[in-house]
């Protein structure tokens, strides 16, 4: 009796182990939800909309500008941001807020990225804290799930004048 119940929870931890594994695979290098919070991404995410992250672009160094990205925040490593790609690893990018008379521009860096949220007046990013590292990007958002009257792919950036290409 004994040993039949013990052969039993052995079987049970095997496969609950087993299952956690294939879970954190698949969380870890496919995607996953995600529910977004915050008004740096309006209008082409609002406040609780769901989306898909696929995390292989990140794993095979496929991000590109204009892609939106799931990062660890460079401010607090607890938690991630939303945020649109503007510029890859030596691009000339403006860190000027867009109300400056005078813009100024830099070079992104060698492993970073330069990003900002489509909602420039009310967004914390690269304007804020600086390029980010590469290996803080978790995640590229492919799909918005929920609202379903707003399913599909995700529209492009409202400030497509802020892509340079010189």
């Amino acid at each position: 009796m004994l040993r039949h119940g013990l052969g039993k929870a052995c079987r049970f931890v095997g496969y609950t182990v087993q299952y956690g594994c294939i879970a954190h695979c698949a969380f870890e290098y496919l995607g996953g939800i995600v529910v977004c919070s915050g008004p740096s991404m309006e209008p082409t995410i609002h406040n609780s909309d769901i989306v898909f992250s696929e995390n292989l672009s990140r794993h095979f160094y496929c991000i590109r500008k204009g892609d939106i990205v799931i990062v660890k925040s460079p401010n607090d490593p607890k938690s991630n941001i939303c945020k649109r790609v503007i510029g890859l690893e030596g691009d000339k990018v403006c860190t000027s807020n867009p109300s400056d008379f005078l813009k100024s521009h830099s070079y992104v860096p060698k492993g970073h990225v330069w990003l900002e949220g489509d909602n420039l007046r009310n967004s914390t990013d690269s304007r804020c804290y600086g390029p980010v590292p590469y290996g803080l990007i978790r995640g590229r958002i492919c799909l918005k799930i929920w609202p379903l009257n707003d399913f599909g792919f995700l529209r492009a950036s409202p400030n497509g004048h802020r892509f340079l290409d010189d």
